[in-house]
Protein backbone atom coordinates (compact mmCIF):
# COMPACT_ATOMS: atom_id res chain seq x y z
CA UNK A 1 0.00 0.00 0.00
CA UNK A 2 1.30 3.55 -0.55
CA UNK A 3 2.22 5.56 2.26
CA UNK A 4 0.88 8.70 3.03
CA UNK A 5 3.35 12.08 3.00
CA UNK A 6 3.68 13.74 6.59
CA UNK A 7 1.79 17.26 6.58
CA UNK A 8 4.42 20.01 5.36
CA UNK A 9 4.70 21.82 8.78
CA UNK A 10 6.75 24.57 7.21
CA UNK A 11 3.67 25.68 5.33
CA UNK A 12 2.12 26.62 8.95
CA UNK A 13 3.03 30.81 9.09
CA UNK A 14 4.86 31.23 12.91
CA UNK A 15 2.72 33.27 14.83
CA UNK A 16 3.52 37.50 14.74
CA UNK A 17 6.46 38.25 18.11
CA UNK A 18 6.29 41.99 18.60
CA UNK A 19 9.21 41.83 20.67
CA UNK A 20 11.99 43.67 20.13
CA UNK A 21 13.59 47.43 19.63
CA UNK A 22 12.45 49.85 16.74
CA UNK A 23 12.86 52.84 15.53
CA UNK A 24 9.99 54.66 13.55
CA UNK A 25 8.80 58.22 12.53
CA UNK A 26 5.46 59.91 13.15
CA UNK A 27 3.55 62.99 11.86
CA UNK A 28 -0.34 64.42 12.48
CA UNK A 29 -1.91 67.12 13.66
CA UNK A 30 -2.22 68.86 17.09
CA UNK A 31 -4.24 70.73 19.43
CA UNK A 32 -3.57 73.36 22.21
CA UNK A 33 -5.44 75.09 25.31
CA UNK A 34 -3.16 77.89 26.63
CA UNK A 35 -4.04 79.65 29.91
CA UNK A 36 -2.59 82.86 30.79
CA UNK A 37 -2.97 84.36 34.09
CA UNK A 38 -1.41 88.20 34.80
CA UNK A 39 0.80 87.53 37.95
CA UNK A 40 2.73 91.35 38.01
CA UNK A 41 1.93 94.27 36.00
CA UNK A 42 4.86 96.85 36.83
CA UNK A 43 5.52 97.53 33.06
CA UNK A 44 4.75 100.41 30.47
CA UNK A 45 2.70 98.25 28.61
CA UNK A 46 -0.01 95.61 28.75
CA UNK A 47 -3.42 96.61 30.03
CA UNK A 48 -3.96 93.48 32.60
CA UNK A 49 -3.54 93.46 36.30
CA UNK A 50 -2.66 90.91 38.45
CA UNK A 51 -5.81 88.24 38.67
CA UNK A 52 -6.93 88.84 34.91
CA UNK A 53 -6.54 85.81 32.74
CA UNK A 54 -7.15 85.14 28.92
CA UNK A 55 -7.33 81.63 27.24
CA UNK A 56 -7.41 80.29 23.85
CA UNK A 57 -7.34 76.85 21.82
CA UNK A 58 -5.10 76.50 18.64
CA UNK A 59 -3.74 73.87 16.40
CA UNK A 60 -1.43 73.10 14.25
CA UNK A 61 0.98 70.18 12.99
CA UNK A 62 3.28 67.68 14.54
CA UNK A 63 6.10 65.32 13.15
CA UNK A 64 8.89 63.68 15.00
CA UNK A 65 10.82 60.55 15.60
CA UNK A 66 9.96 57.52 17.82
CA UNK A 67 12.55 54.90 19.13
CA UNK A 68 11.45 52.19 21.95
CA UNK A 69 11.29 48.22 22.89
CA UNK A 70 8.75 45.79 23.16
CA UNK A 71 8.74 42.21 25.17
CA UNK A 72 5.77 40.07 24.94
CA UNK A 73 4.69 37.63 27.04
CA UNK A 74 1.87 35.48 25.52
CA UNK A 75 -0.41 37.92 24.19
CA UNK A 76 0.56 41.03 26.35
CA UNK A 77 2.87 42.93 25.07
CA UNK A 78 4.82 45.33 27.38
CA UNK A 79 6.97 48.35 25.96
CA UNK A 80 9.22 51.80 26.73
CA UNK A 81 9.22 54.14 24.04
CA UNK A 82 10.59 57.69 23.61
CA UNK A 83 9.38 60.39 21.16
CA UNK A 84 10.12 63.96 19.59
CA UNK A 85 9.03 66.04 17.43
CA UNK A 86 8.60 69.70 15.88
CA UNK A 87 5.28 71.59 16.48
CA UNK A 88 3.39 74.40 14.31
CA UNK A 89 1.14 74.83 16.91
CA UNK A 90 0.32 77.96 17.93
CA UNK A 91 -2.84 80.23 19.11
CA UNK A 92 -3.76 84.18 18.79
CA UNK A 93 -6.00 86.40 20.66
CA UNK A 94 -6.35 89.99 21.07
CA UNK A 95 -7.61 91.04 24.51
CA UNK A 96 -10.90 92.82 23.86
CA UNK A 97 -11.86 92.45 27.94
CA UNK A 98 -9.54 94.80 29.81
CA UNK A 99 -8.31 98.17 29.29
CA UNK A 100 -7.65 99.55 26.02
CA UNK A 101 -8.39 96.51 24.14
CA UNK A 102 -5.45 96.34 22.33
CA UNK A 103 -2.62 93.80 23.60
CA UNK A 104 -2.11 91.10 21.52
CA UNK A 105 -1.63 87.87 22.87
CA UNK A 106 0.32 84.65 21.41
CA UNK A 107 1.56 81.08 22.27
CA UNK A 108 4.13 78.91 19.83
CA UNK A 109 4.32 75.19 20.70
CA UNK A 110 7.66 74.56 19.11
CA UNK A 111 8.76 71.36 20.54
CA UNK A 112 7.22 67.74 22.06
CA UNK A 113 8.87 65.31 23.66
CA UNK A 114 7.45 62.02 25.77
CA UNK A 115 8.87 59.12 27.65
CA UNK A 116 6.01 56.89 27.79
CA UNK A 117 5.49 53.28 29.03
CA UNK A 118 3.38 50.98 26.98
CA UNK A 119 0.80 47.73 27.72
CA UNK A 120 -1.05 46.25 24.96
CA UNK A 121 -3.01 42.99 23.73
CA UNK A 122 -1.72 41.61 20.37
CA UNK A 123 -3.43 39.68 18.46
CA UNK A 124 -1.01 37.99 15.78
CA UNK A 125 -0.23 40.96 13.76
CA UNK A 126 -2.63 43.13 15.24
CA UNK A 127 -1.50 45.12 18.38
CA UNK A 128 -4.32 47.31 20.64
CA UNK A 129 -1.71 49.25 23.81
CA UNK A 130 -2.72 52.00 25.92
CA UNK A 131 0.34 54.33 27.30
CA UNK A 132 1.16 56.76 30.20
CA UNK A 133 4.27 58.73 31.13
CA UNK A 134 5.97 62.25 31.04
CA UNK A 135 5.48 64.78 28.36
CA UNK A 136 7.19 67.91 27.68
CA UNK A 137 6.93 70.60 25.57
CA UNK A 138 9.17 74.12 24.22
CA UNK A 139 6.73 76.88 24.74
CA UNK A 140 7.11 80.50 23.79
CA UNK A 141 4.44 83.36 25.02
CA UNK A 142 4.65 86.77 23.49
CA UNK A 143 2.96 89.67 24.51
CA UNK A 144 2.17 92.59 21.92
CA UNK A 145 0.87 96.58 22.73
CA UNK A 146 -0.13 97.82 19.37
CA UNK A 147 -1.38 101.68 20.14
CA UNK A 148 0.84 104.42 21.15
CA UNK A 149 1.95 105.89 23.52
CA UNK A 150 3.01 102.41 25.54
CA UNK A 151 3.44 100.48 21.94
CA UNK A 152 6.05 97.31 22.60
CA UNK A 153 6.41 94.03 22.70
CA UNK A 154 8.13 90.97 24.78
CA UNK A 155 8.24 87.33 24.94
CA UNK A 156 9.64 84.52 27.03
CA UNK A 157 10.24 81.16 25.90
CA UNK A 158 10.33 78.03 28.62
CA UNK A 159 9.93 73.99 28.75
CA UNK A 160 7.33 73.05 30.23
CA UNK A 161 7.01 69.45 31.77
CA UNK A 162 3.88 67.49 32.83
CA UNK A 163 2.25 63.77 32.04
CA UNK A 164 0.51 62.27 28.89
CA UNK A 165 -1.92 59.45 28.39
CA UNK A 166 -3.04 57.98 25.67
CA UNK A 167 -2.94 54.86 23.47
CA UNK A 168 -3.14 53.04 19.61
CA UNK A 169 -3.40 50.79 17.79
CA UNK A 170 -1.06 49.35 15.28
CA UNK A 171 -0.60 46.71 12.38
CA UNK A 172 2.78 44.53 11.75
CA UNK A 173 2.98 44.49 8.03
CA UNK A 174 5.99 42.00 7.71
CA UNK A 175 8.53 41.32 10.80
CA UNK A 176 10.25 44.53 10.72
CA UNK A 177 7.61 47.60 9.07
CA UNK A 178 4.99 48.17 11.37
CA UNK A 179 1.99 51.14 11.09
CA UNK A 180 0.13 53.12 13.05
CA UNK A 181 -2.22 55.29 14.94
CA UNK A 182 -1.25 57.30 18.22
CA UNK A 183 -3.15 59.52 20.13
CA UNK A 184 -1.78 61.67 23.24
CA UNK A 185 -2.89 64.24 25.99
CA UNK A 186 -0.65 66.22 27.54
CA UNK A 187 -1.27 68.12 30.64
CA UNK A 188 1.65 70.04 31.54
CA UNK A 189 2.75 72.76 34.54
CA UNK A 190 2.28 76.39 35.21
CA UNK A 191 5.64 78.70 34.64
CA UNK A 192 5.39 82.28 35.35
CA UNK A 193 6.72 84.36 32.66
CA UNK A 194 8.48 87.82 32.69
CA UNK A 195 7.36 89.31 29.05
CA UNK A 196 8.47 92.87 29.94
CA UNK A 197 9.96 93.55 26.52
CA UNK A 198 11.41 96.95 25.57
CA UNK A 199 9.18 98.50 28.38
CA UNK A 200 11.12 98.90 32.22
CA UNK A 201 9.78 96.80 34.70
CA UNK A 202 7.76 93.26 35.24
CA UNK A 203 4.97 92.43 33.55
CA UNK A 204 3.82 88.60 34.66
CA UNK A 205 1.88 85.48 33.51
CA UNK A 206 1.23 81.71 34.57
CA UNK A 207 1.40 79.91 31.11
CA UNK A 208 -0.58 76.55 31.49
CA UNK A 209 -0.87 74.56 27.89
CA UNK A 210 -2.52 71.19 27.59
CA UNK A 211 -1.70 69.36 23.89
CA UNK A 212 -3.75 66.83 22.43
CA UNK A 213 -2.41 65.37 19.36
CA UNK A 214 -3.20 62.51 16.49
CA UNK A 215 -0.60 61.22 14.74
CA UNK A 216 0.35 58.14 12.07
CA UNK A 217 3.70 56.22 12.28
CA UNK A 218 6.00 53.93 10.61
CA UNK A 219 8.63 52.02 12.28
CA UNK A 220 11.37 49.48 11.49
CA UNK A 221 11.85 46.83 14.11
CA UNK A 222 15.53 45.29 14.47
Amino acid sequence: MPVKAPPNLSAVPAPYSWSGCYVGAHAGVAWAKTKWTNTADTSLFGDLVPGDSLSKSGSGLVGGGQVGCNYQINAFVFGLEGTLAASTIDDSVTNTTFGAADDIFTTRINGIATVVGRIGYAWNNWLIYAKGGYAGANVKLGVSDTVAPNKGSGSATNWHSGWTVGGGIELGLSPHWIVGIDYSYMDLQTINDNVAGGSDGVYRFDVRPRIQQAVVRLSYKF
